[in-house]
């Protein structure tokens, strides 16, 4: 008799719940696709979603504790209205209907009388293809987002210099690369597809070099780390191109096919023509024929274009051509790896040779890929050749007030390397790149039914295009968009509320604020930030009269609104990744995708286990504009045009055919890019797991700022104006037309205060200065460089209060190099006070070799102030966290400026100089706040999965 078959003692594949739906993760900017998996309607599981195209399944701790993230105990619960002192924390809960009568009792009569009074600053909303646009029709020029104080040199770099950039608007060519340079790259953005990319490089034994003063996370597996000094990063690169101009190790014909080197450039030096490009009477830039001896049409493909020497045009005046001023400049010994050594604190042998390595990557490795294309010239080429050396760079280069210039020096070296959409090189994402700089200008004129004449935030062209008065004062409370920050494309949230307090330039009645921890992790300058969001004047009247915020959790910022607007956690509401705003495209495709509810908040009670009556910011803001009678919000009658975020993503359109999704349109659903509205696109969206993605036909993937193929592609989709190659800028005509009105020339002139400023810091080639900070204090007295890195693990002050996440890190500590600590008498675990020019903190320092020995550093917003978050009363990250921000002021040392990169008003977060000396051990880091008035945190654990085992045992009873 045969035996049956025996049933397996474990189930090796268990089903992690009942039912699944798949969406888009929220736990970073990275928006990996999620499946979230439930059981009886409760979440149970999150994992990687394989089909994706950002993270193809790969899915990090952030990801997976979503969980803890949906269930925090900090979630808000209803609309809150402030009964005590700001900052108190004191609320009572009303409804939403009085909260809504308020809000719009507040905005209403400011539109009426002067919508520049309102001032709306958002965080990491993912969004701003919405609320620029909301801004936009109220008519208020005070709107800025989250970039302005984390990556805006890094946007505005790239996008003036190459018609794209670093972040999230390319990425390396991961397939190809055989040498991959990472400068300044945190391991919280991105992180899913950087590690499925550096898996590739290692399997295929490509070198990886790390830039960066901390070694941890993708430094810890690069080939090698390069230890730098913060804020040299510029200098380090000039020091690159110095070597590869001294070797002739450079792409000429790249420079001259794809870029301006071959631009004549007008040498009339006091002229108010000089710096500019010689163009002839319909205003193409010329070049110098070699072979005919004149000055003819850059654009020409049949010519023999000069590189160097001097040329007299038929006018009379002199010009050089662009790359004359490129070798004339950075072949200076000043720029020599034994000049720059010291300061880099790189040696100078390492200099030479890791200039050796990129040339013989780029020309030696010979890459070839047999795929036909077509330029916009209309030349046919039989394959693509390959310049596989690669680069990422991220926060840790732009955080500076010389970001800007060292993102140029970074696509410097890319374009000398012909390092750009080459096989192997760094490669642009759709909708990128763009023409150069982009289209779109700031907005600053209302129209009759006042409406911005365009989005308050853009692309400044010239110096007519600046947001300023008749006398050239800031017409924005931020000051983006004025002579002291002209290109401030995302504008400056870290001096709105210094600005607003002291009224410069004017006093607003309200701000509203999203998603925005400015009274905390997100301000420069803690301390004075908080006093200014509660000073009072002579009448007892807040300065700053109303602040509107809204956000999911009880973070510190909650604590100092006048009116509370509860979000939804991430897995509560509509989303759209849109390609209008932060793209989530990969090299090969353009892509975008949506978050829909998982889970109607109300039935997902708060921790006390109330029911919560929250909403989705976005459809309260589309709310509120309805209810104000904003035009585009409402239809001639005065009724709502849209029900809500969900109706407007499908119906709503920027242009004819051109709405926030790409996918799906059409009134039958069958046309991508453009097309009318689809009713069932949402529907369609979440049948194909949240995500559209239309590849790039293969003859269009690489040089796509001169790709026949691809402009066109673009063009059908609306990525472009036209078919016209995009010509990449290794001089700025933009910049010198600054420095000419710095220097007395055209209508628009800087007031007498910043000419100075304007004329050193817009030079049209990219130049290196030392950071304010470090030129502006003494070294004797601030020996250090201190610097915050993001860890893996967590993202924002929102990731740290996630109760899987705390397991990993519940506190920080000052990092120091053991040589560091012992020149300075410290211990590992002491305590030390450590001071800048701006204030002291108290913290515990723990010993790290990972760490360039000048430089002190610990992990980002891990730190929280008592009362926040729901936390107990003695969570170690209100006890013994801490932020460097305490240290960091938010203007220079001299007080004339914001603490920020001169250019585009980006925040100098990592210009930080400090000194540090032990002093006695205690209990606590300084400086403690009083604790916030919140609801009483719960001291039991948040337990996970509890509920789940209790059903399961009662099913088997």
């Amino acid at each position: 008799m045969t035996a049956a078959p025996r049933e397996p003692a474990l189930d090796l594949s268990p089903s992690p719940g009942d039912e699944v739906v798949a969406t888009t993760c929220y736990m970073c900017a990275c928006r990996c696709g999620i499946k979230v998996w439930l059981q009886d309607r409760s979440i149970r599981y999150i994992q990687g979603n394989r089909d994706h195209p950002v993270n193809k399944g790969v899915l990090c701790a952030k990801g997976a504790s979503g969980i803890m993230q949906h269930a925090s105990p900090a979630r808000l619960r209803k609309p809150l209205l402030r009964v005590g002192e700001r900052g108190a924390g004191e609320f009572r809960e009303i409804e939403w209907d009085e909260a809504l009568d308020i809000a719009v009792s507040w905005l209403k009569p400011i539109r009426e009388r002067n919508p520049d009074e309102l001032a709306f600053f958002t965080g990491r909303d993912q969004s701003q293809a919405l609320t620029g646009w909301w801004a936009q029709q109220f008519g208020t020029v005070n709107y800025a987002a989250h970039g302005g104080f984390c990556s805006v040199n890094m946007a505005a770099g790239g996008l003036y210099s190459v018609g794209g950039s670093f972040w999230e608007f390319g990425e390396p060519d991961w397939d190809h690369a055989r040498y991959l340079m990472l400068w300044g790259v945190a391991e919280d953005h991105d992180s899913n597809p950087i590690k499925l990319g550096l898996g590739k490089l290692k399997t295929r034994g490509a070198k990886i070099v790390a830039i960066n003063p901390v070694r941890t996370g993708y430094g810890a597996i690069a080939d090698e780390w390069i230890g730098i000094r913060p804020g040299t990063d510029g200098l380090f690169a000039f020091a690159l191109v110095h070597e590869l101009l001294r070797a002739d190790r450079i792409d000429l014909d790249f420079l001259v096919r794809y870029a301006n080197a071959h631009w004549l450039v007008v040498d009339h030096p006091g002229g108010a023509d000089d710096g500019l490009f010689a163009r002839d009477a319909d205003g193409n830039p010329l070049c110098w024929d070699a072979r005919a001896r004149v000055a003819t049409d850059a654009n020409a493909i049949d010519i023999a274009p000069a590189v160097v020497g001097s040329y007299a045009l038929a006018d009379g005046r002199t010009a050089r051509p662009v790359f004359q001023l490129v070798v004339d400049r950075y072949l200076d010994p000043r720029y020599a790896p034994d000049a720059v050594s010291e300061r880099c604190g790189i040696p100078a042998d390492t200099i030479r040779r890791i200039a050796r390595e990129l040339a013989e990557a780029a020309f030696d490795s010979k890459l070839s890929l047999p795929i036909a294309w077509t330029d916009s010239w209309g030349r046919a080429h039989a394959s693509m050749e390959g310049r596989p050396v690669a680069m990422h760079a991220m926060r840790g280069i732009s955080a500076h007030s010389n970001g800007f210039h060292t993102c140029r020096a970074l696509h410097l070296l890319q374009l000398l390397l012909g390092a750009v959409d080459a096989p192997g090189s760094f490669r642009y994402q759709p909708p990128f790149p763009k023409p150069v700089p982009p289209g779109n200008r700031p907005g600053k004129a209302r129209g009759p039914e006042g409406v911005l004449d365009a989005a308050p935030l853009g692309f400044v062209h010239g110096p007519e295009d600046l947001v300023v008065d008749a006398q050239g004062r800031p017409r924005r409370i931020d000051h983006a968009y004025s002579w002291a920050y002209p290109l401030s494309a995302h504008g400056m949230m870290h001096t709105v509320i210094r600005n607003a307090w002291a009224g410069d330039p004017y006093k607003i009645d309200t701000l509203l604020m999203f998603m925005a921890n400015m009274g905390w992790n997100s301000a420069m300058n803690t301390r004075e930030t908080i006093a200014w969001l509660t000073d009072k004047d002579a009448n007892g009247e807040y300065r700053i009269p109303r602040i509107i915020y809204s956000d999911a959790y009880a973070s510190e910022t909650v604590a100092y609104a006048d009116l509370v607007l509860p979000d939804t956690t991430y897995l509560e509401r509509f989303d759209a990744m849109s390609l209008l705003d932060r793209p989530i495209s990969d090299a090969d495709a353009a892509s975008d995708a949506i978050r829909h509810p998982v889970f109607d908040p109300a039935t997902q009670p708060g921790a006390d286990g109330r029911p919560r009556d929250v909403r989705g910011f976005q459809s309260v803001l589309i709310e509120l504009g309805a209810r104000l009678g904003l035009p585009g919000l409402v239809h001639a009658d005065g009724s709502p045009k849209y029900r809500d975020y969900a109706d407007y993503i499908v119906r709503h359109e920027r242009a004819p055919g051109v709405g926030l999704l790409a996918g799906w349109r059409g009134v039958d659903g069958e046309s991508e890019g453009k097309g009318a509205p689809n009713p069932r696109q949402l529907q369609r969206y979440i049948e194909h797991g949240g995500f559209w993605h239309a590849p790039i036909p293969a003859s269009a993937r690489y040089y796509k700022m001169a790709n026949r193929d691809y402009l066109q592609w673009a063009q059908r989709f609306g990525f472009v104006p036209d078919d016209r190659p995009i010509v990449l800028q290794l001089y700025s005509e933009t910049l010198q037309k600054f420095r000419l009105a710095a220097q007395g020339h055209g209508p628009h002139q800087p007031p007498p205060e910043h000419r100075q400023r304007v004329a050193t810091y817009f030079d049209p080639l990219p130049i290196w200065y030392e950071p304010f900070e470090h030129d502006q204090t003494s070294r004797e007295a601030f020996p250090l460089n201190a610097v915050t890195q993001r860890p893996m693990f967590m993202y924002h002050a929102w990731g740290s209060q996630n109760a899987w996440l705390r397991q990993i890190a519940a506190r920080n500590w000052l990092y120091l190099h053991p040589d560091t600590g012992a020149r300075h008498g410290i211990a590992d675990e002491d305590w030390i006070e450590v001071a800048s020019h701006h204030g002291t903190i108290t913290v515990q320092a723990k010993f790290a070799a990972n760490v360039q020995p000048d430089t002190v550093w610990t992990w980002n917003a891990i730190g929280k102030r008592k009362g926040a978050w729901r936390l107990a009363k003695d969570a170690p990250e209100g006890r013994q966290g801490f932020l460097l921000n305490h240290l960091i002021s938010d203007v220079t040392p001299k007080g004339d400026y914001a603490n920020a990169d001169p250019v585009t008003g980006q925040a100098a977060w990592f210009d930080l100089r400090v000194a540090i000396r032990k002093v006695e051990a205690r209990d606590e880091s300084a400086p403690q706040f009083a604790p916030l008035g919140f609801d009483q945190a719960d001291e039991r654990p948040l337990r996970y999965g509890a509920g789940f085992r209790a059903r399961r045992e009662a099913g088997r009873r």
